[in-house]
């Protein structure tokens, strides 16, 4: 029995990184990343931006970090491939 390996992100057709989710996991941790990001702009007060900006960053580093484990390893793709 052979066990295929299951991504959670696959890699993009053309360029480099990946597409939208494969499987239920990526898609549940794409919507709390959405998520995440419209509660902390409805409840970060609008006269901090840096505070909102550096939120998004370590957001957007943590799920991007979740797609590097979980998803397609990347490398830079012209659609033939």
């Amino acid at each position: 029995m052979q066990h295929q390996i299951q991504y959670w992100f696959p890699a993009k057709r053309y360029g480099w990184g990946w597409g939208m989710p494969a499987t239920w996991q990526g898609w549940a941790i794409m919507i709390a990343y959405v998520l995440l990001i419209a509660i902390g702009a409805a409840t970060i007060p609008r006269h901090s931006l840096a505070e909102f900006i550096t939120y998004f960053i370590v957001l957007t580093v943590l799920f991007a970090a979740v797609c590097w484990w979980k998803g397609e390893p990347p490398r830079w793709r012209w659609g033939g491939d």
